[in-house]
């Protein structure tokens, strides 16, 4: 039982360490990008990349924006309202589907950067953000999966 307590304990933790960390991996570099290989290369975070799409095309940088800043903070933000009993245990499955629509956005950049380097025209290296960035998702997925395990235990 005091193991199971230190469990939960460690998870609220870690959890609410998302809620620092989502804005840093938000500000980071994702990738730099240039067009031909000559020229220095652009640093894009998820940030400066919404800024371009707000500009260029709306509806899309309303989805990415629901996608890559919303739902993984918002989900992080809801299992920590669950874990601190303030919000019912009944809305961890709408706090999971937000895990999952965080978790397309990462898909998306994949595919974009792949793209990219395959066109050939340009130049495309990942930065520690998007690494980061997918941690952050990735520690979220485990952790809404542990505090679930963790609650069935408690009862």
């Amino acid at each position: 039982m005091a193991n199971t307590r230190r469990m939960a304990t460690a998870l609220k933790a870690a959890n609410l360490a998302l809620l620092v960390l989502y804005p840093v991996a938000w500000a980071a570099p994702l990738m730099r990008a240039g067009f031909l290989p000559l020229f220095g290369l652009d640093e894009i975070s998820v940030l400066s990349g919404l800024q371009a799409l707000w500009r260029s095309d709306i509806f899309l940088a309303l989805v990415v924006t629901v996608f890559a800043l919303f739902a993984p903070w918002l989900k992080t933000l809801g299992l920590a309202l669950i874990q601190f009993g303030i919000l019912d245990r009944r809305a961890l499955g709408a706090v999971s589907l937000l895990g999952k629509l965080a978790m397309a956005d990462i898909f998306l950049i994949a595919v974009y950067i792949t793209l990219a380097k395959g066109i050939g025209v340009g130049r495309i290296e990942t930065a520690w953000g998007l690494y980061l960035f997918t941690g952050c998702i990735l520690a979220s997925l485990l952790i809404s999966l542990a505090e679930s395990r963790n609650r069935t235990r408690l009862g």
